[in-house]
């Protein structure tokens, strides 16, 4: 019936047209709802088995949450560790060569960038280029200690460059600083104080086995230096029997921090090894860092066809890069007054 204007006609079909419209919603949403239902309950399959893996050992599918995992490649599952055990020999093999493959990974990645300088933020040199301030525990750059020293010329004051606290009285004075900042997981106090027993200095005797000790904690902290000395250490039988294997892997440790040094030792090793092309990653990764001998020797790859072209035109861009991100007027004041 059409509406002719009266209100109540023209109420009565709104409210008839209400429920109608009503029961159309909950038809639909009652359908979507299931529609919504059922894809879910698809999601959820294909979840479930992408959760599964297989034994690589007897076949037998698991869920991948609740499955043993080799723990040295990561790479295969197993039902129990009944079915690990059992799997070992097998799986020695293809484990040890995952397990390299990884450790490569690791090894080659370009290395993080030097810490800043606190000072002039500007990218930290290398180590002797560089003051480890016991009494804040900060790395201070020659440039800014050069600075200080300059500021303070004539006052009879040594002041730390960073928060300017007067240098210690004595040896016990500067030991209570190291070993104060060794309580609170400072990796570069430990570094310094196995250096004072590597050189018997600050007063302390000569004790490698202590020093080695020490590097060991300082690059469990983060110290590359700790990892390179110790390194070291395994090279040159220093308190510990001579084992180039445990060097290797500390100067591997070391590298993998950023230690241009340890990074150059491994090249050198490889070299020995007959292993070239391995050698000049770690040449090319050094070079890259602004190591100046790295670059010498990647120029000496390129010549003997071990670099490309490309390769040794990008590693001298970006060393250039690298000098330039580090170099400073003050700096090179430093080099001329520190010499």
């Amino acid at each position: 019936m059409r509406s002719n204007g009266n209100g109540k006609e023209n109420g009565q079909l709104l409210v008839d047209g209400s429920e109608e419209i009503t029961s159309s919603k909950k038809e639909f949403t009652s359908c979507e709802q299931n529609n919504v239902d059922n894809i879910t309950k698809d999601f959820d399959s294909v979840a479930i088995l992408d959760d599964m893996s297989t034994c690589a050992c007897c076949g037998k599918e698991g869920n991948s949450d609740v499955m043993n995992i080799c723990n040295k490649c990561k790479a295969v599952k197993y039902c129990n560790a009944a079915c690990k055990k059992k799997h070992r020999s097998k799986h020695k093999k293809a484990c040890e060569k995952r397990v390299a493959e990884l450790r490569d990974e690791q090894l080659f990645k370009d290395p993080p960038p030097n810490e800043e300088c606190p000072i002039c933020f500007l990218p930290l040199q290398r180590a002797n280029k560089t003051t480890f301030e016991t009494c804040c525990g900060k790395i201070i750059c020659d440039g800014c200690v050069y600075a200080m020293k300059k500021e303070s010329e004539g006052e009879g004051n040594d002041l730390c460059a960073f928060c300017r606290t007067p240098p210690p009285s004595s040896d016990e004075e500067r030991i209570k600083q190291i070993k104060n900042l060794m309580d609170k997981g400072n990796g570069e106090a430990f570094y310094a104080l196995g250096s004072c027993y590597n050189d018997g200095d600050l007063g302390l005797p000569r004790d490698m086995a202590k020093a080695n000790k020490l590097w060991l904690n300082a690059g469990e902290l983060g110290c590359a230096d700790g990892y390179y000395n110790l390194g070291n250490s395994y090279v040159n039988g220093d308190g510990v029997e001579v084992d180039t294997k445990k060097a290797q892997h500390y100067y591997e440790l070391a590298a993998m921090k950023g230690d241009l040094d340890a990074r150059r030792k491994l090249a050198f090793i490889e070299t020995e090894a007959g292993n070239h092309n391995r050698a000049m990653k770690h040449f090319l990764l050094a070079a890259r860092a602004g190591d100046e001998t790295s670059l010498h020797n990647v120029k000496t790859g390129f010549m003997k066809g071990f670099v490309t072209k490309d390769e040794y035109a990008s590693t001298l861009r970006v060393y250039y890069e690298r000098q330039k991100e580090m170099n400073s007027d003050m700096r090179d004041k430093a080099a001329q007054a520190f010499v």
